[in-house]
């Protein structure tokens, strides 16, 4: 991943969806996120972040399964906290989010886009899919309650129950992103709504935000104390 900082903000770009990648998760991956997201909360002035990729059909596709079957219950364990930890850091991060998703986003990488405070969707390709219930990997507390911060509740139960996928143009209509646009326009208009996000002061909005989001805040104080 790049960590980039434009005209005070910052674009966080995936690099890794080609050659099978499709930025699945591993430990030393999620560690990346988190040094991004520990040079964004010390950033002085206002800001917000970006969270975006360089491929035109994946965004991300969740945790890397065949890698995380192959470590030990300890590495498991250190997978399942950082993963967590993440999740939660970026939900309650101290500046605007913006999850700009170029293409597919299931399972983790879905979760990791509704952590964030807004979501823009290439409106021609991709879909937003909790695949959870077919692959027989039940949510856990953590996932479960950033799921929940999407705001259609009917859709959101058969995104969980169903596993169903919504192309750009369902999610639009169903709220599970707050607009679409063609693949040329997606990243402007996401730069576009954080540069507006970051006009806001950085405190106050997060702690408007944060105040909003108490499970969170009780799952990231039981992570990191």
């Amino acid at each position: 991943m790049n960590l980039q900082l434009i005209d005070d903000i910052h674009i966080l770009t995936l690099t890794n969806a080609d050659n099978g990648g499709d930025n699945r998760f591993t430990t030393d991956v999620i560690y990346e996120y988190l040094a991004a997201l520990d040079i964004v909360e010390r950033y002085q002035g206002n800001t917000a972040l970006v969270l975006t990729c360089e491929h035109e059909k994946t965004f991300c596709t969740g945790i890397n399964l065949d890698w995380l079957t192959q470590q030990n219950n300890a590495g498991r364990q250190q997978f399942s906290i950082a993963f967590e930890t993440l999740l939660c850091r970026l939900a309650l991060l101290n500046a605007p989010t913006v999850a700009c998703i170029n293409g597919n986003a299931y399972a983790g990488g879905a979760i990791l886009a509704s952590a964030a405070d807004y979501r823009l969707m290439r409106s021609d390709r991709g879909r937003f899919c909790f695949p959870e219930v077919n692959i027989n990997i039940p949510f856990n507390p953590v996932s479960h309650d950033i799921a929940q911060l999407l705001p259609n509740k009917q859709t959101l139960k058969d995104m969980m129950l169903m596993g169903t996928a919504y192309t750009g143009e369902e999610c639009a209509e169903l709220q599970i992103v707050d607009s679409i646009h063609p693949a040329s326009e997606l990243q402007d208009q996401a730069i576009t709504l954080a540069t507006t996000l970051a006009s806001k002061d950085r405190n106050t909005y997060s702690t408007i935000r944060n105040l909003m989001r108490p499970a969170i805040q009780a799952h990231l104080n039981r992570l990191t104390t």
